[in-house]
């Protein structure tokens, strides 16, 4: 994860790092397959897939979360953990049986998501405020979501 490495602040520790579930690759995997039928025509569009699935960080730091995507360009969050005070966790049957889900902070902020017991760890590292109830009276503006992750 070289962002979050070169990223780190004085005293900064990385407490956690996340990786895409393997369920993210299943549209990589169907172009790649349907380029047998195309003659490799949208081999392309899983190349493509395969460099923006591989550019994604994710982390968790002794002092803030951290999302990063971006093959050419960059994009990141971040968001210090004092300012999360809510996260909202999303599993349906599919994502329990199969270990992911979508964790939800009410603010801008990035979000590890996974199964029940990534979710406990992620909980862990945030301050002790935060807590895990969901906020349907919140519009959905403003939230940063993210899915099917799994940890390391």
């Amino acid at each position: 994860m070289a962002y979050i490495d070169e990223s780190l602040s004085t005293g900064e520790e990385i407490s956690t790092l996340f990786r895409l579930h393997w369920i993210t690759r299943m549209p990589m995997v169907a172009w790649l397959l349907l380029g047998l039928v195309t003659f490799g025509l949208t081999w392309l569009v899983a190349a493509y897939e395969y460099l923006r699935l591989r550019h994604v960080e994710q982390g968790v730091t002794n002092k803030r979360v951290i999302y990063k995507t971006g093959i050419i360009s960059r994009k990141s969050e971040e968001m210090k953990l004092a300012s999360i005070e809510t996260v909202e966790i999303d599993q349906g049957v599919l994502g329990r049986m199969l270990g992911y889900g979508t964790v939800k902070s009410p603010a801008a902020a990035p979000a590890m998501c996974g199964s029940a017991a990534l979710t406990t760890r992620w909980r862990s590292s945030a301050p002790s405020k935060a807590s895990a109830t969901r906020s349907p009276e919140r519009p959905s503006a403003g939230r940063f979501t993210c899915t099917m992750i799994s940890a390391n």
